[in-house]
């Protein structure tokens, strides 16, 4: 329901649903309205030709009372409750019982109202009726001579069949409304679907930006979004000249602080036999400069490289790693054994980055595991959909939960006694930062650390797909 509430095909729906449906509704009601104006009209021009005849069939007698000097045509004027009425009444009294009555009255009478009747004037009246009916009824006040009394002349019919013809005609017209707004609504999505296409075009476009198979938008485009896509190609265009410009700007500063800190180190050496404090404290801060040109250039470097169009696969790039590690940790103290290192999991994965970037943070992770295992290091490698998981766990001492903290802080080692600056997880942290991703540490399955990377996940290229499979223990040699 949310996703439905801000989708703009939705809105759009929605909207036409309440236009449509208040537009037919309306028209509904004028229509009827005015077919209900056509069929009364109707109605009453039929009664007045009844009313029409019965003043044309009534004489005065010698008194001046009223008589019927020839019958009415219509049968239902004989059949009693047929739905057809006449009556002649006194003008004045109302309640008075008529003189005259069509037979299919029977014993009943009009109740007509007591009102006041011009003569040539025709009042029309909504009256009850015999068995329950209801009456539409018409009336014409007559005078025989100058001096005669005044008569009331009405006829009524039942509005039933009147009645009938209006449900019948309003049930087809809600029909017929009904199915209109259905093709309408069609219609509209129609045009939805057609009008809204090139956004489909272009979530496509962004897409294959995205996950790093275009680095501009293609395609052919509606005219009135072609302005927006050359405007965000621009937009790519300008972020690639600012992340390169400021990548020279870091490696030209990193150049320019190396070479005093060369000579720093070179003044250091030939002071270490004269003033050997002095000479270890130069050495020490040269060090740790360097160290802070490294970590700031390799920040610079991934945040220009971190771009989705790198597309790296990664079982290459581990099985490297492990057998550096093999040889940078082969020589143990304390006549340990040397260091199993496993790679397992997806041997189809990519990393959707560059490989400096990939074996900056995998290495980094393996080295810590392999300074702290006692006998195993395990690399899994698994992708999720678009999210990549790569673990590194070791079976050394661990890591509590407090310590696990402390540890992704900048500089901060567990333990002193092992060489390391305490940059290795930061750098790891901010490189999967500048792609999107995060670093975990938690408890691992074989008894020590298990931290987790979490990566973009790439589109495996063909020579990448032809190796597809699952990792073992025996795939790394």
């Amino acid at each position: 329901m949310r996703r439905a509430a801000v989708s703009l095909r939705w809105r759009l729906l929605l909207a036409a649903l309440l236009a449509v449906s208040l537009a037919l509704a309306l028209a509904g009601l004028a229509i009827a309205r005015l077919f209900e104006r056509h069929v009364t009209q109707q109605f009453d021009l039929r009664l007045q030709d009844q009313l029409t005849q019965l003043l044309a069939a009534l004489e005065p007698d010698a008194d001046g009372q009223p008589v019927l000097a020839r019958s009415l045509a219509d049968p239902r004027w004989q059949r009693p409750f047929s739905g057809l009425y006449w009556q002649v009444q006194a003008v004045g009294r109302a309640q008075a019982e008529p003189v005259l009555r069509s037979r299919s009255l029977w014993d009943e009478r009009l109740a007509l109202p007591d009102d006041t009747l011009p003569d040539g004037a025709l009042h029309r009246h909504a009256l009850p009726g015999p068995a329950g009916q209801r009456l539409r009824a018409m009336e014409r006040a007559v005078q025989w001579g100058e001096t005669g009394p005044r008569w009331r002349v009405a006829v009524a019919a039942d509005t039933r069949e009147l009645q009938q013809a209006l449900q019948a005609f309003q049930g087809a017209l809600a029909l017929s409304l009904a199915g209109l707004g259905a093709a309408l609504l069609a219609a509209v999505a129609l045009q939805l679907w057609l009008g809204l296409r090139p956004l489909g075009a272009l979530q496509q476009a962004l897409q294959a930006v995205r996950t790093g198979q275009r680095t501009r938008l293609q395609g052919r485009f509606a005219a009135e979004l072609q302005p927006l896509v050359d405007e965000f190609n621009r937009v790519l265009a300008h972020h690639e000249q600012t992340v390169e410009r400021a990548r020279r700007l870091a490696g030209n500063l990193a150049h320019a602080i190396k070479t005093p800190l060369a000579v720093i180190g070179t003044l250091a050496e030939e002071l270490l036999p004269r003033e050997p404090t002095i000479a270890a404290a130069l050495q020490e801060h040269a060090q740790r400069l360097r160290e802070q040109v490294d970590w700031h250039l390799r920040r610079a470097r991934a945040a220009s490289a971190a771009h989705p169009a790198r597309h790296t696969p990664v079982q290459p790039i581990v099985e490297g790693l492990l057998r550096v590690m093999r040889k940078v940790h082969a020589l143990r103290g304390d006549g340990a054994a040397p260091l199993q290192l496993s790679l397992h999991g997806d041997a189809a994965a990519v990393f959707a980055g560059e490989a400096q970037d990939l074996q900056e943070m995998v290495g980094n992770l393996v080295d810590n595991a392999c300074k702290w295992a006692r006998q195993q290091v395990r690399v899994t490698v698994q992708r999720d959909g678009e999210v990549l998981w790569l673990m590194v766990d070791d079976d050394g001492p661990g890591l509590s939960p407090e310590q696990r903290r402390q540890v992704l802080a900048r500089g901060v080692r567990a333990d002193e006694r092992v060489p390391g600056s305490g940059l290795g997880l930061d750098i790891v942290r901010e490189v999967a930062a500048l792609y999107g991703g995060a670093l975990q540490l938690q408890a691992g399955p074989l008894g020590g650390l298990r931290a987790t990377l979490r990566l973009p996940a790439g589109d495996a290229r063909p020579s990448v797909a032809a190796h597809s499979g699952t990792l073992t223990a025996e795939a790394v040699s």
